[in-house]
């Protein structure tokens, strides 16, 4: 027996996003399902391999694998938005390699990273000094600080971890991160805190977080969802991440 039936528009109807995680990412897909959710929004995700030891040479080597990532999306529907999840890759890569590699598969999407996605997160904050937190290595810190202030902040206070492994990144507790962001909060004045990293679990932390420091704080993942949802068009979700979120959504 034959079966009759009839298609609608798909899980999308107000925007398709993209997402491409590294293989040792532990952290992100769990974030980004409470970040980027809601009514007509649907969020594809694709996996890139990467090495577990952090370093400029094993980052850089994502850029050739990211077009082939990107092509393992869905060929049926049109992407509004794809996110690079790696904040010290696109630091070493370059934004704007990482865009141009992701739209050799799909040219339809605008491209985020959290580099780009900080920046721009900092700027709707109005935020130009920063206290940063890090995971890495000197080397890739060095890189990421020097990118920043060439994007026009100023690094007032600077801590981090310096653990190579991304393995063991996100094995690092909340708890360690919130007194990290309290320590970095507590050298100098800033107008925010950044913590670079998606493996590293701070979404569920950034209130609690504000209300011990008293300014915006940002992690990779807040920033990265919050500017993917800018660029499709989007209204974050209001509660529970951040002043970042509770921002007046500006033009893409």
């Amino acid at each position: 027996m034959n079966l009759d039936f009839q298609c609608d528009a798909g899980i999308g109807t107000k925007a398709n996003l993209g997402l491409i995680v590294l293989k040792t990412d532990e952290t992100i897909e769990h974030e980004m399902a409470s970040l980027l959710k809601g009514p007509g929004l649907a969020v594809y995700h694709n996996r890139i391999a990467n090495q577990n030891e952090v370093s400029s040479q094993t980052l850089a080597q994502m850029e050739v694998d990211l077009p082939a990532s990107a092509e393992l999306f869905p060929d049926g529907i049109e992407l509004a938005a794809i996110g690079y999840g790696c904040t010290s890759a696109a630091t070493v890569i370059g934004p704007d390699r990482v865009a141009a590699a992701i739209r050799q598969s799909r040219p339809e999407a605008k491209v985020s990273e959290p580099i780009s996605a900080t920046i721009a997160s900092c700027r709707a904050l109005r935020a130009t000094r920063l206290g940063f937190v890090t995971p890495y290595v000197p080397e890739v810190s060095a890189r990421m600080r020097a990118l920043l202030e060439e994007s026009g902040f100023e690094i007032a206070a600077f801590a981090s971890f310096n653990e190579a492994r991304d393995s063991v990144v996100a094995r690092i507790d909340p708890a360690s991160i919130l007194a990290a962001i309290e320590a970095v909060a507590a050298q100098a004045p800033c107008d925010a805190v950044f913590v670079a990293c998606t493996n590293l679990r701070c979404a569920g932390i950034v209130a609690a977080a504000e209300a011990r420091v008293g300014v915006p704080v940002l992690s990779s993942n807040t920033a990265l969802a919050w500017h993917l949802l800018t660029l499709a068009g989007q209204e974050p979700i209001r509660q529970g991440f951040g002043c970042l979120f509770e921002q007046p959504r500006s033009p893409p």
